[in-house]
């Protein structure tokens, strides 16, 4: 009889904390909790006093305003976090991670986006700004996706590029002989050989001293970077050759893009396609200021021989034996629709 007595209370125990139990697990884990905050770092060469830098910070926190609750762009410039290949590894690898760099470092996976960047190819901004609205471009964005890549944006300019040495360039020759930083991209050091120059491949963020070492005579970049880096305190002679058109590709993994809800993902679109449009406005206002601005801190600026620049960089069309056959030609096609328009 005690026996049963017992086992009947051991059974009403064994309810009594179950359901006790059953309650603490709806109290802890029956609300719905906040989502975690997805925390994504955009990583890119440019120093804070360059204007691509700032319109990026002011991008990310209007994207950060806008999408308080849930994601979180965190900008980290002037190569504190990997930069070029080792940035867009982050992007194949499928990191939390947006890449801001050179369009040829796309090239190293999808190579015909090395053409769209070409020497010598485009006259004005708004040339290139087209091209990048072509199907040909838009067909090379699919094919980065099937490589991991989300292209965001290729609209991010910051000038055209050319010469900062220590002596005047005017021709091919002048440029022979001498060690010329270029990032370390197969279109970067074909185009300087072509051009007379000994490209030296070399991280940004050791150009200053290299130059005063003399690992390097002198780069090729644009005017704002000239100016943003105060690389002019070291080299003081300008020859605008605008041999390459300077723009950043903005990109993220595709997984990690395809993971971002649909509100998440709007958001980034519009904030990034505006900050390109004010960015571009911006670098046509700020390439005028800063040649004026170099000019009263010591740099001399020379005008060069385009012809026989242009006609030294022929051949490198006819060098990327990964390039789809015609690619050149298919691009010359375009940029003359966009001419004639």
């Amino acid at each position: 009889m005690k026996k049963g007595i017992l086992k009947v209370l051991m059974l009403v125990l064994s309810i009594f904390l179950i359901g006790c139990g059953g309650d603490k697990e709806k109290k802890d884990g029956g609300q719905t909790k906040a989502p975690e905050k997805k925390i994504i770092k955009m990583s890119m060469k440019f120093v804070d006093d360059e204007q691509t830098a700032k319109t990026l910070h002011e991008v990310a926190n209007k994207i950060n305003e806008r999408l308080k609750d849930n994601l979180e762009i965190q900008v980290f410039t002037g190569g504190q976090l990997p930069i070029g290949k080792d940035s867009m590894e982050q992007v194949v690898g499928g990191a939390n991670w947006i890449s801001v760099d050179g369009i040829n470092f796309l090239g190293d996976y999808i190579p015909d986006y090395n053409a769209v960047v070409g020497p010598m190819l485009y006259n004005t901004f708004d040339e290139y700004l087209a091209m990048t609205k072509s199907d040909l471009v838009k067909n090379l964005n699919t094919e980065a996706e099937k490589k991991g890549i989300k292209v965001l944006s290729l609209d991010y300019l910051f000038g055209f590029r050319s010469m900062l040495t220590e002596k005047e360039i005017k021709t091919p020759e002048d440029l022979k002989g001498l060690k010329i930083r270029v990032p370390n991209s197969q279109l970067y050091m074909l185009t300087l050989e072509a051009m007379g120059a000994n490209p030296t491949p070399l991280p940004f963020t050791e150009v200053y001293s290299g130059i005063q070492q003399k690992v390097v005579d002198g780069l090729e970049g644009s005017l704002m970077t000239i100016y943003g880096t105060k690389i002019y305190e070291v080299r003081k002679q300008v020859s605008l050759t605008n041999h390459l058109l300077g723009v950043s590709a903005i990109t993220i993994s595709n997984k990690v893009w395809n993971e971002l809800t649909d509100d998440q993902r709007k958001v980034i679109e519009e904030e990034i396609y505006s900050g390109g449009i004010y960015n571009t406005s911006e670098t046509v206002k700020l390439e005028k200021e800063y040649q004026k601005k170099l000019e009263e801190l010591g740099v001399k600026f020379n005008e060069v021989d385009s012809v026989a620049f242009n006609k030294a960089i022929e051949k490198i069309y006819s060098q990327f034996p990964k390039w789809t056959p015609g690619i050149y030609d298919q691009i010359i096609v375009e940029l003359n629709k966009i001419r004639n328009k």
